[in-house]
């Protein structure tokens, strides 16, 4: 078919896949306008998609699949200028929608007749070896936390916090948000001083730095990311608590102190641990922890109802390769086939929702410093995820669960107290 290189039938061809495709989609607030600055959909403001290229359109309907629609925004083919997460009901809308065969072919016809645009060298992450062996499971943690620690300082709080906060009110500030996320566990897990913690997936070391010096608790964190590794040693030495916290480069499939700790937490980590080695993972914690020791495991999950569904391509291949959400329901199940004890079961999905929203702010806000840091397709991919997530956990898609697990005496004994009042007891 003779591709159309005249710029007048080209507007054209646009417009009317345009109105064709979003014919009857939501457009509150949101326009549409091609690169010669032609509004050709929508009224609104507040959110403007540009068409940067007389192609970008072909390009981001290529696959029917929230890929292709991601990978135009990544490689500038098309602009989001205003409020981002507006777009996502409008991208949820295309890729459920089902046109008539006669619809579909009459649009790919049209769409054949415009030129490709120029290749583009693709940034995702590149992975190998057998799926979520440690050598594998180390790549992809590198991939997405090593990109820089100057660059999460860019949106995170001052503690580097890269995990749902936990608001008391939605006003508060994210650094008080994520401090009283902290504290929140470490009262759940009931941390006494002179007790043994164990961090699987420490990240930059505020759980265990703050865990050390407010209990008095001997602290180990872990972690497979490097620049987390050196960040956490060098905070640790800042604080004076080499005493007392420990970091190091590992695996949590590579500790063998069995029954050396009496609490265990790990915050933002199972996400990396996959269905498959689900139940090594909880059979470490469990032969890591004494008798009557807790383990506080806090993960995003799927709801049921999308579990089994595709994941997202544009995550898996842009954001956490090999990355994996189960529902809570089978975390549970997993965790209690190896022995523990379900005591407790809270869910924070909203307060996620508004964690990324914060982060999403603040990386907007900090846009020039972030492009010259990681580049602009990064930063696109950051803005992208971190706000399609918060509009997942918005829609409950995908929740985020704290789970109190227990490792009961021998004889069934628990040692927890009668009821959850010391999770919540102001301090006097």
């Amino acid at each position: 078919m003779e591709k159309i290189c005249n710029e007048e039938e080209l507007l054209r061809i646009n417009k009317e896949v345009i109105r064709s495709i979003l014919k009857g989609a939501p457009q509150k607030g949101v326009s549409v306008e091609l690169w010669n600055g032609e509004k050709v959909w929508g009224e609104g403001d507040k959110l403007r998609i540009k068409l940067n290229y007389p192609w970008s359109l072909k390009e981001a309907l290529k696959e029917n699949s929230d890929l292709s629609l991601a990978e135009s925004y990544i490689y500038g083919l098309v602009d989001l200028i205003g409020d981002i997460y507006l777009v996502f009901p409008i991208a949820d809308w295309l890729t459920q929608r089902e046109l008539p065969f006669k619809e579909k072919i009459k649009i790919w016809r049209k769409l054949r007749k415009i030129p490709s645009g120029r290749s583009f060298k693709k940034c995702w992450a590149e992975v190998n070896g057998e799926l979520h062996s440690i050598e594998r499971d180390k790549q992809a943690v590198q991939y997405h936390y090593d990109v820089s620690n100057d660059f999460y300082k860019l949106f995170l709080d001052k503690n580097l916090v890269y995990s749902c906060a936990y608001f008391k009110d939605p006003k508060d500030s994210l650094d008080k948000a994520q401090i009283q996320k902290i504290e929140h566990i470490c009262r759940k897990l009931n941390l006494k001083e002179g007790e043994k913690l164990l961090d699987i997936g420490c990240g930059w070391g505020a759980l265990i730095i703050h865990a050390a010096k407010k209990y008095g608790v001997k602290a180990v964190g872990i972690t497979l990311s490097q620049n987390q590794y050196e960040y956490a040693k060098e905070r640790i030495k800042e604080e004076g608590l080499e005493d007392r916290c420990t970091v190091l480069l590992a695996d949590y499939r590579e500790l063998d102190q069995w029954g050396e700790y009496d609490k265990i937490v790990s915050v933002g980590m199972f996400e990396h641990v996959g269905k498959k080695r689900a139940p090594t993972y909880f059979s470490q914690a469990y032969k890591l922890l004494k008798e009557k020791g807790l383990f506080l495991n806090h993960a995003i999950t799927v709801n049921y109802r999308e579990y089994g569904t595709p994941p997202s391509q544009f995550i898996r291949k842009y954001v956490f390769p090999d990355g994996e959400l189960l529902p809570i329901s089978t975390t549970l199940n997993f965790a209690e086939r190896e022995g523990f004890e379900v005591r407790d079961v809270e869910a924070l999905r909203e307060h996620y929702t508004l964690t990324l929203m914060h982060w999403v702010k603040n990386l907007e806000r900090n846009y020039e410093k972030a492009r010259e840091l990681v580049g602009e397709e990064k930063f696109r991919i950051w803005r992208l995820y971190m706000a399609s997530s918060a509009y997942q956990f918005l829609t409950n898609r995908i929740g985020v669960y704290q789970s109190l697990l227990l490792k009961t005496g021998k004889e069934g004994e628990s040692g927890m107290p009668l009821t959850r009042e010391y999770m919540y007891k102001e301090e006097e």
